[in-house]
């Protein structure tokens, strides 16, 4: 039985212009991609809402036209930021400072400047989805740090002590314990329980040596 091929990323598509919508769908499934289409800002949550519903697959880009009539990207941006998990990046006819930076300010992952071709639009779109991509792993490693810590005070006592023995961060010192865990079939607050109690055990015969020391 051969294996399932792989689902196509979905991008959702938010312009006016309904002859540019055409051309980025078209440029884009030809490079592998499905695509969602909507002419405003409006339409667009009402896209999302559909697969928040189960109607479709999850949406792994939105790509926003800044100056729409009615609800502007902007606003979109600020809509999607606050209340839904899709990332997006920006179209824009304008090519200035102030633009990116309000782009910026929004959350966008990338940003593009009209007219859009399909050389600059596959690059662009591809740095976005991996931009977007490591934002979810961070936030996924964020929660199961978060949902770790508040289980157990082994879990948050182990991370700091990797944190300070190895000089990292907070979520690299709790990957690494989670990894190892997981490589001996363990669970993650048996082997942090096992960390803290060697660390104390250490601590001890440090001071058991240093008296010996002190007496010679």
């Amino acid at each position: 039985m051969s294996a399932s091929a792989p689902s196509r990323r979905q991008i959702l598509l938010v312009d006016d212009d309904p002859a540019l919508l055409e051309y980025l769908s078209t440029v884009l499934r030809h490079a592998g991609y499905d695509t969602v289409e909507a002419a405003s800002a409006p339409e667009a949550l009402l896209r999302i809402a559909e697969r928040d519903g189960g109607q479709g697959p999850e949406i792994a880009l939105a790509l926003l036209d800044i100056s729409m009539p009615g609800m502007s990207g902007l606003d979109l941006a600020r809509r999607l930021r606050d209340h839904t998990s899709v990332p997006f990046m920006f179209l824009s006819a304008v090519d200035d400072a102030e633009t990116a930076r309000q782009a910026a300010t929004h959350g966008a992952v990338g940003f593009l400047v009209k007219p859009v071709d399909a050389p600059r639009l596959l690059p662009a779109l591809e740095s976005a989805l991996a931009r977007a991509d490591e934002i979810r792993q961070l936030r996924r490693t964020e929660a199961n740090l978060n949902a770790a810590l508040a289980a157990g005070r082994e879990t948050s006592l182990a991370v700091g002590l990797l944190m300070a023995r190895y000089q990292t961060d907070r979520n690299t010192a709790f990957e690494v314990l989670r990894d190892h865990a997981r490589s001996h079939r363990r669970k993650i607050n048996e082997v942090a329980e096992q960390l803290v109690g060697a660390e104390e055990l250490l601590n001890s015969l440090h001071g058991a040596f240093a008296g010996r020391l002190r007496q010679k």
